[in-house]
């Protein structure tokens, strides 16, 4: 008993995928190869791959930056409100007389220092203002200590 059905004659005769079939598996096949074309394409790309990381270790150091920083500034306040005032009031004298002197010289690089050395003075002073708190912590645990080393000796 054979059946009138085109289909099954088709498939008793031409055993296979069908022309849809194939054309399906065509068109995933495409589909995964563009997918992996485009892997690869990421993966060659070392240049971007490279600012990534860039950008990625730019992050990272920000968030380091702004942790010690803070770090620093919770240490020159507990410092701070160590020191007795007698020392707190040395301390601001010689900051006085540092700012003093670091004008005088820096007024004297300026007569006298060819243009490139100014450059890298003015950007050493733009750094110094950025990190005033944490240098004045720095200058104030160091008056701290050069006292105490004082008295004991």
């Amino acid at each position: 008993m054979h059946s009138d059905d085109p289909a099954a004659r088709r498939d008793r005769c031409f055993p296979g995928p069908t022309p849809r079939e194939l054309r399906e598996q065509a068109e995933q096949t495409r589909q995964e190869l563009g997918q992996t074309v485009e892997a690869l394409a990421d993966k060659a790309d070392v240049n971007a791959r490279a600012q990534d990381k860039a950008a990625e270790v730019k992050e990272q150091a920000a968030v380091r930056a702004g942790e010690l920083k803070a770090k620093g500034v919770e240490a020159a306040s507990r410092v701070k409100d160590k020191v007795p005032d007698p020392v707190k009031d040395k301390a601001t004298q010689a900051a006085g007389q540092v700012r003093e002197k670091a004008a005088q010289a820096g007024q004297l690089i300026q007569d006298r220092a060819p243009e490139p050395v100014r450059a890298q003075v003015a950007q050493g002073a733009q750094l110094a203002r950025d990190n005033r708190t944490l240098l004045l912590a720095a200058a104030g645990a160091g008056v701290v200590l050069w006292l105490l080393r004082r008295k004991k000796g």
